[in-house]
This record gives structure tokens, C-alpha cells and sequence, in this order.
């Protein structure tokens, strides 16, 4: 009896995946769009190259895109469009409404922050809180900040050189970028950049939660269960953990004790006229569900996280470049001396957006950063699209990743190569480029850092040319190439890794 009915349960499980794989392919609404019939009926497809063989299955799109055309259906549910010119339709702006999908953000778990808010309302709301601080006037205003630990790092950089040691400038900008980005966010800065190996321990720590955002989609209690696990048994287990949740700690005693101040309804002192970000999260004007613990705690998390290795790897790309084609420093070096006169002149964001070849090592080094490497799907909810002669129903998830526009022949010819140069050779129709230029994505969703990556781009860029010359060391182009998407692009060595050797410090 007991066999039978183990017998049954089986025969039932095959019929239901049949009949479900036969709707999947022929009567599902988007049965018409090409693709692999194993990835229609099935997400193991997908499972396969992102968990199995871990994190591949954008290049697996990338050739799905060769062999099928510019539109595929990667999964039973989603499909992926290989077009610029249709970006702006996946990621409208203005009255048009992008959700995201929620089967997609189980790889986050930061469910109380806004890249992981599913309605667009919700999301506008979120967003509106913080705009004020990432508009350019507001950014700017916080060049005295940005400018203080620039030069600092340059300081690192000047005893790097006099002691003709080696540095990891992925560490290094990485430092600068989490020291900028927490003094805006807290009110306070934790130093990164003073410490000697540029907290390097917290940054690598960080990357590694990366590693398993795929098994998140697919196993959603795997990241809860692991929140579960005494932060001491994981230390004993991987104790590079050790710093990170000690910095955790500290940002989470911060955020208790600012909540317990702004719910006393305490004056507190405030570091501008505007207050900090963390300041604007916790006012008690704001409904009660937008400033709970949990929901401030994540959105503080995901400002810092995303933005410190967002910022850190541009420059990381921007540097390497201009070390090893050492006439295009030469060149911008040039360009440079008509605003810094001297090594250790300043200069006004407003001055340095206004040398166009310094723009073009900017835009060069955020197309190759790519900003998320992952596909990042919304869906029109009550709208319906049409791509060619294919119809795209309401709430279909959509998506383009923003590799596969940076490496789109067509508008950048010879993608892999850093040109600084093609921005410039455009001329009048350099806006056909920076449509494409999609490391912030666009849209109602863009990134809100937007502004805070261009200051912090432009000021450090222009310092450290314009005052050291430096030579790579044990570093080749291959270390910078991606090859596995988690979430940021990977290398074969995982985070992009760059060491140099100061070789002179100009003196004019």
C-alpha cells in the first residue's frame, strides 16, 4: 500500500510537470518569443549556470542572443532584450510605471531598503525622501568633504611612494570612497583611509556576501537561516568575518542610539542645514513604517555598500588604464595643468567637467565598471509593449544588463578597449553616447548616487594624475576582465585587484 501510493505521488508529480511544461511551451502568452525550450518550461536552465556553475548565465544570455536574436525568453517568465534603442522602454521614466519583480529581489536581503521596493509608488515615495541630497547642488555643496579625503589618500600615496612600497589601489579607493559616503550618510566618517591596510578585511568580507546572491533567488530561507547563525560560530568558522561585524556593530549601535534620540524628539546637532541622510530616514514627520529600525538599518546598509564598490571600482579601472598607457596620463596630465597650475593646486567639479578628456577617463571608466553587471528586470504593470512583432504582456519581467549595452559594437566600437577619445571624436553627438552609458541604469529607478560617482570620479582622478606617476605591479589587463556576474562583475581572482609602485612625485 505504501509503495502504491509512492507510485501514484510520482506518476502525479510527472503528469503535473508535462502538462505544465506543454503550457509553458505552447499556450503560455509568451510562447511566441525565441529561445531555449529547456529555459521556457524550466528554471534549472538558469539554476545551471548561475548556482551551478556559478554566475554565468549572463554570458549564456549573451549567446542565446547570437544564436536567437535580439529578444529571448531566458526563463519561463522573463525575458531579456538585447537593444539599446528599447532601454528606455524597459526603464521608462516620467508617468510610466516600472515595477520590479519580486520573484527577482529574494537575491537581496535588504527587503526594507528601495532597491528592493517592488511598487513604483512605494518606490517614488522612498526615493523623494533622499533626492534632496543627491542633486547636483546638493553634492556639491559637499566638495569641502570630498576634497578633505581626497587628499588624504594622496598623502597615502606620497608615503607610498617615499617608502617605495607596494599598494592595492582597489583598497585604497575603496577607503576613500566608504570615508566620503558615511561622513554624507551619518554625520561621522570611520576612517577607512587611516588605517594601514585600508580595512581591507571589511571590504573582502563584504564581497563574499556577494557570492551567494543566486542562491538567494532560488533558496530565499538560505539568507534568513544564515541571519540566524551566532555571528561568534561564524567568526570561529571564517574569522576574516571578525571586522566586518565589528563595523557592523558599530553602525548598528549608531543607528539605535540616533532612532532613540530623533523618537525623544531631542534637538540634535546637526552637521548642515539639511542634516545627514541618516537624519532625513529617521524623521519623526515620516510615517511610522517608513522609519522603523529594520527599514532604515537596510537602506543605510545598502547607501553605503553599494556606493563605496561602485565608486572604489571605477577609479580602480580609471587607474590601472592610466598606468599602463602611460601617454594617455601624459595627455590628460596636460589637459590638467590649465586648472592646477601646480601638483597641489584644487579645482572646482565645475571647473574639472569642463576638460574633455578628463570626462572621457570618467565615462570610459564607468562604461568598463558596467556599475551592477546583473540584469536588473522590471515590469510595465498595466502597460503592454510591442518589441518588433512581438507583443510583451502586462507584468512580464524585462530586462537588458547594462554589460551588453557597454559591449554593443555598433555604438562603441572596439567596447574592451578604454578610449577616452571616442567621448571626445563625437563631438556635437557625444548625447548619442551618454544615452547609452547605463552604469546608473535609467528611469524612474536610476541610481540616486549618480551625482555623489561623478564628484568623487573628476576630483580624485584629476588629484592623483596630476601629481604621481605610478607603474602596475603584478597586474595585466586579464585581472580587470569579468568574467562571472554576482551582481558586480568578477574576475578570476574575484574583486577587480590593482597593485602599483609610485615611481615620482611631480614637483611641477
Amino acid at each position: 500500500m505504501k509503495y502504491s501510493l509512492l507510485s501514484l505521488s510520482l506518476v502525479g508529480i510527472i503528469f503535473y510537470l508535462f502538462f505544465r511544461s506543454i503550457k509553458r511551451l505552447y499556450f503560455h502568452p509568451l510562447s511566441k518569443i525565441p529561445g531555449p525550450k529547456l529555459a521556457a518550461i524550466s528554471h534549472i536552465y538558469e539554476f545551471y549556470y548561475d548556482v551551478i556553475k556559478g554566475g554565468t548565465f549572463l554570458f549564456k544570455i549573451e549567446k542565446m542572443h547570437e544564436h536567437y536574436g535580439p529578444i529571448v525568453r531566458i526563463n519561463p517568465r522573463e525575458i531579456h532584450i538585447r537593444d539599446p534603442s528599447f532601454y528606455d522602454e524597459i526603464y521608462a521614466s516620467g508617468g510610466r510605471k516600472r515595477n520590479k519583480d519580486a520573484q527577482f529581489l529574494k537575491a537581496y536581503s535588504v527587503p526594507g531598503s528601495m532597491v528592493a521596493t517592488v511598487d513604483h509608488d512605494q518606490h517614488r515615495y522612498r526615493r523623494n525622501i533622499l533626492n534632496g541630497f543627491f542633486s547636483k547642488r546638493s553634492v556639491n555643496e559637499l566638495s569641502p568633504v570630498v576634497e578633505e579625503k581626497v587628499l588624504k589618500l594622496m598623502r597615502r600615496f606620497e608615503t607610498a611612494y617615499r617608502a617605495e612600497s607596494i599598494m592595492r589601489l582597489d583598497d585604497a579607493f575603496s577607503a576613500l570612497a566608504s570615508d566620503v559616503i558615511t561622513q554624507y550618510s551619518f554625520g561621522r566618517s570611520w576612517d577607512f583611509l587611516d588605517d594601514a591596510d585600508f580595512r581591507r578585511d571589511i571590504r573582502s568580507a563584504i564581497t563574499e556576501t556577494a557570492n551567494v546572491i543566486h542562491i538567494n533567488r532560488f533558496f530565499p530561507l538560505f539568507s534568513r537561516t544564515l541571519r540566524m547563525i551566532p555571528k561568534w560560530l561564524v567568526c570561529k568558522i571564517q574569522p576574516g568575518k571578525v571586522g566586518l561585524f565589528a563595523f557592523m556593530k558599530t553602525i548598528y549601535e549608531f543607528t539605535a542610539q540616533s532612532m532613540q534620540v530623533a523618537e525623544s524628539n531631542v534637538p540634535a546637532k546637526r552637521e548642515s542645514k539639511k542634516g545627514t541622510i541618516f537624519e532625513k530616514l529617521t524623521d519623526p514627520t515620516l510615517p511610522p513604517e517608513e522609519r522603523t529600525f529594520a527599514r532604515v538599518h537596510d537602506e543605510s546598509g545598502v547607501i553605503l555598500q553599494a556606493g563605496t564598490e561602485s565608486i572604489s571600482r571605477s577609479l580602480t579601472i580609471a587607474a590601472f588604464h592610466l598606468a599602463h598607457q602611460p601617454s594617455m596620463r601624459e595627455r590628460l596630465r596636460e589637459e590638467l595643468r590649465s586648472v592646477l597650475p601646480i601638483p597641489d593646486s584644487t579645482a572646482t567639479w565645475a571647473q574639472l567637467e569642463q576638460l574633455p578628456y578628463l570626462t572621457g577617463v570618467v565615462y570610459e571608466c564607468l562604461r568598463l565598471s558596467y556599475g551592477l553587471i546583473i540584469r536588473l528586470p522590471r515590469c510595465a504593470p498595466s502597460e503592454t509593449l510591442k518589441y518588433a512583432d512581438y507583443i510583451i504582456p502586462p507584468g512580464t519581467p524585462m530586462s537588458m544588463s547594462s554589460y551588453l549595452v557597454h559591449h554593443d559594437e555598433t555604438i562603441f566600437p572596439d567596447s574592451y578597449s578604454f578610449k577616452p577619445e571616442r567621448w571626445i571624436e563625437v563631438g556635437e553627438k557625444s548625447d548619442r553616447l551618454t544615452k547609452y552609458m547605463v552604469s546608473f541604469t535609467r528611469g524612474s529607478r536610476a541610481c540616486l548616487g549618480m551625482n555623489l560617482s561623478y564628484i568623487v570620479l573628476y576630483m580624485t582622478i584629476a588629484s592623483f594624475v596630476r601629481r604621481f606617476d605610478m607603474e602596475l605591479y603584478k597586474t595585466t589587463i586579464e585581472d580587470l576582465t569579468i568574467v562571472r556576474d554576482f551582481g558586480l562583475g568578477i574576475t578570476r581572482n574575484g574583486e577587480v585587484e590593482v597593485s602599483v609602485k609610485m615611481t615620482d612625485m611631480l614637483k611641477e
